[in-house]
């Protein structure tokens, strides 16, 4: 059975520098943090005060009143970044085979926000169990592709990938698997994170994952710098549609690149803390270069998962010299965490998206905050500092983990014809 092939032809986005793509983009090559105290809640006591929370932007604007105060954020979220990247593929919905559209999305942890808020209001009261009848619809992770599909009659598979901080990589892997082996047409995937809330600043700032640097929010995200003490929690989303080459040529869209692989592996190592060699990295690198049938020289750039944490970033530099030996000095390496902070279960989405456009435009968007070396990173890496680079980009990876040693690498590349 010979595979079809897969590019991308809509993209949306919703994030902490930027809600859409042009404002994203702008965002990236311009070095914009969106890190800055929290407004959602009154965060005083909390270690953590700051985050990277969405700017300007009003649920109403996008979803009418009704049917936004059924959702939580973090579907609210999937549901604009989604509307973009259907509109930017042009998919006309009165003519596409609706039976053979999928929606395949991820997300980390869900409505936590509804989850909280209900339990909260619960304890406040007198014990009497008044629940909103739309808690569990609002809660539960695999909400936001029902809501995308019930909107455009997508019929096709429908479902949540959930692997922590790599979900949303993990749901465009599955994506691409569903349209090469012809089961779909067209898929919606990417994923979406609403986790700026009291219960998720809470629980991270427990397990001394957060950077604590409240006099100095802007800089806070700084991946691969010797003082960098933890990541930065963001929100927002991330959409791309994923559609068969033949389809896509057939309509007549424009092709942004082309899916060419995704590798998948597991630390098997701890809950939390990766490998401290990268074993599961290099793992997951190796795979997605043999599922893509590329070598490790034919990789321009790589978007790192890159969060800031002092074991993490350490691992995963070395598991890209092990894997791309003297090659991986000529490799383009950012973070773009460091402007958006960290969007958990989106992140794969929206630094695949960022992966894509640099691909398009030919510019490596830069890793801001870098100020002091580490010495235990290998300095002959281009790690993309402060400034964005200009170069070709013909083939670009993305990598994502997640707590539970999940890894996702997803290989993207320029159309050839």
């Amino acid at each position: 059975m010979q595979l079809k092939r897969v590019v991308v032809t809509g993209l949306g986005a919703l994030t902490p520098i930027g809600n859409n793509i042009e404002e994203y983009w702008n965002g990236l090559v311009n070095g914009v943090s969106g890190a800055a105290p929290v407004t959602y809640y009154d965060a005083a006591k909390f270690k953590t005060r700051f985050a990277c929370e969405l700017k300007n932007f009003t649920v109403t604007d996008f979803i009418n009143r009704k049917d936004a105060r059924k959702m939580d954020r973090f579907t609210q979220y999937a549901m604009v970044a989604s509307d973009e990247a259907i509109a930017d593929a042009k998919l006309n919905l009165d003519e596409i085979n609706k039976l053979r559209v999928g929606v395949i999305w991820g997300a980390g942890i869900g409505g936590l926000e509804t989850f909280q808020n209900e339990v909260l209001n619960f304890a406040d009261g007198d014990g009497t169990p008044r629940f909103n009848p739309f808690f569990i619809p609002k809660m539960i992770a695999d909400i936001a592709p029902g809501n995308i599909s019930i909107k455009n009659g997508f019929m096709g598979p429908n479902y949540t990938t959930v692997s922590a901080c790599a979900s949303s990589a993990n749901a465009m892997i599955d994506a691409l698997n569903y349209i090469r082996l012809g089961t779909c047409d067209v898929i919606v995937t990417g994923g979406s994170e609403a986790c700026v809330t009291i219960a998720g600043m809470g629980g991270f700032s427990a397990m001394h994952a957060l950077s604590s640097r409240n006099d100095d929010p802007k800089t806070a995200s700084r991946p691969f710098d010797a003082e960098r003490d933890g990541f930065v929690l963001g929100e927002g989303a991330g959409a791309i549609v994923l559609e068969s080459y033949e389809h896509a040529k057939a309509r007549g869209a424009k092709i942004y690149a082309e899916v060419i692989g995704g590798g998948m592996s597991s630390d098997a190592y701890h809950i939390t803390a990766p490998h401290p060699e990268g074993i599961g990295v290099i793992a997951v690198m190796k795979n997605c270069l043999e599922n893509a049938g590329i070598k490790p020289e034919e990789v321009d750039h790589i978007n790192t998962h890159g969060t800031s944490t002092p074991l993490g970033d350490v691992a995963e530099l070395k598991a890209i010299s092990e894997v791309f030996g003297d090659h991986a000095k000529n490799i383009n390496i950012n973070s773009t965490k460091s402007m958006t902070g960290h969007l958990l279960g989106a992140a794969g989405a929206i630094e695949s998206i960022a992966s894509i456009l640099a691909m398009e435009h030919g510019i490596v968007p830069p890793t801001i905050n870098h100020a002091n070396i580490d010495e235990n990173i290998n300095q002959e890496l281009n790690l993309t500092l402060n400034k964005p680079q200009k170069r070709e980009i013909n083939v670009a990876m993305s990598n994502t983990f997640g707590f539970g040693g999940h890894n996702a690498c997803v290989a993207f590349k320029k159309l050839d014809e």
